[in-house]
């Protein structure tokens, strides 16, 4: 976290709330990822976030949705890791397996939070 907490920082990022979850309800994982429900993808994305801890923050800031997703890279691992200083290309174990979510809106980031 510590890593993740300097480059929140390096940004101009603060983290205005967080919660800890051992492992996050299915329940809840399915209507979170819901928008990509019947993607080949899905299951796979809704089995890994649900099958271990997990960290969910809030993020205030100057520009703070385009900065988050900045640092945390693309989505695709191997475009992650060749992305100087991606979260994504530093933690990410596949392109499903990617470490992190950062809404893509205002109006996402409402509905997530």
């Amino acid at each position: 976290m510590e890593t993740i907490t300097k480059s929140l920082e390096k940004r101009g990022l603060t983290v205005v709330a967080k919660k800890h979850y051992q492992a996050w309800p299915q329940a809840n994982v399915e209507r979170f990822y819901g928008e990509h429900k019947g993607r080949f993808f899905y299951p796979r994305l809704v089995h890994y976030m649900g099958s271990g801890p997990i960290t969910a923050v809030i993020l205030k800031g100057p520009k703070a949705i385009s900065a988050w997703r900045e640092l945390i890279g693309p989505t695709h691992l191997q475009k992650a890791r060749q992305t100087t200083d991606c979260l994504r290309g530093q933690f990410a174990i596949s392109d499903t397996k990617n470490s992190f979510h950062g809404s893509d809106s205002i109006a996402s980031a409402r509905y997530e939070i």
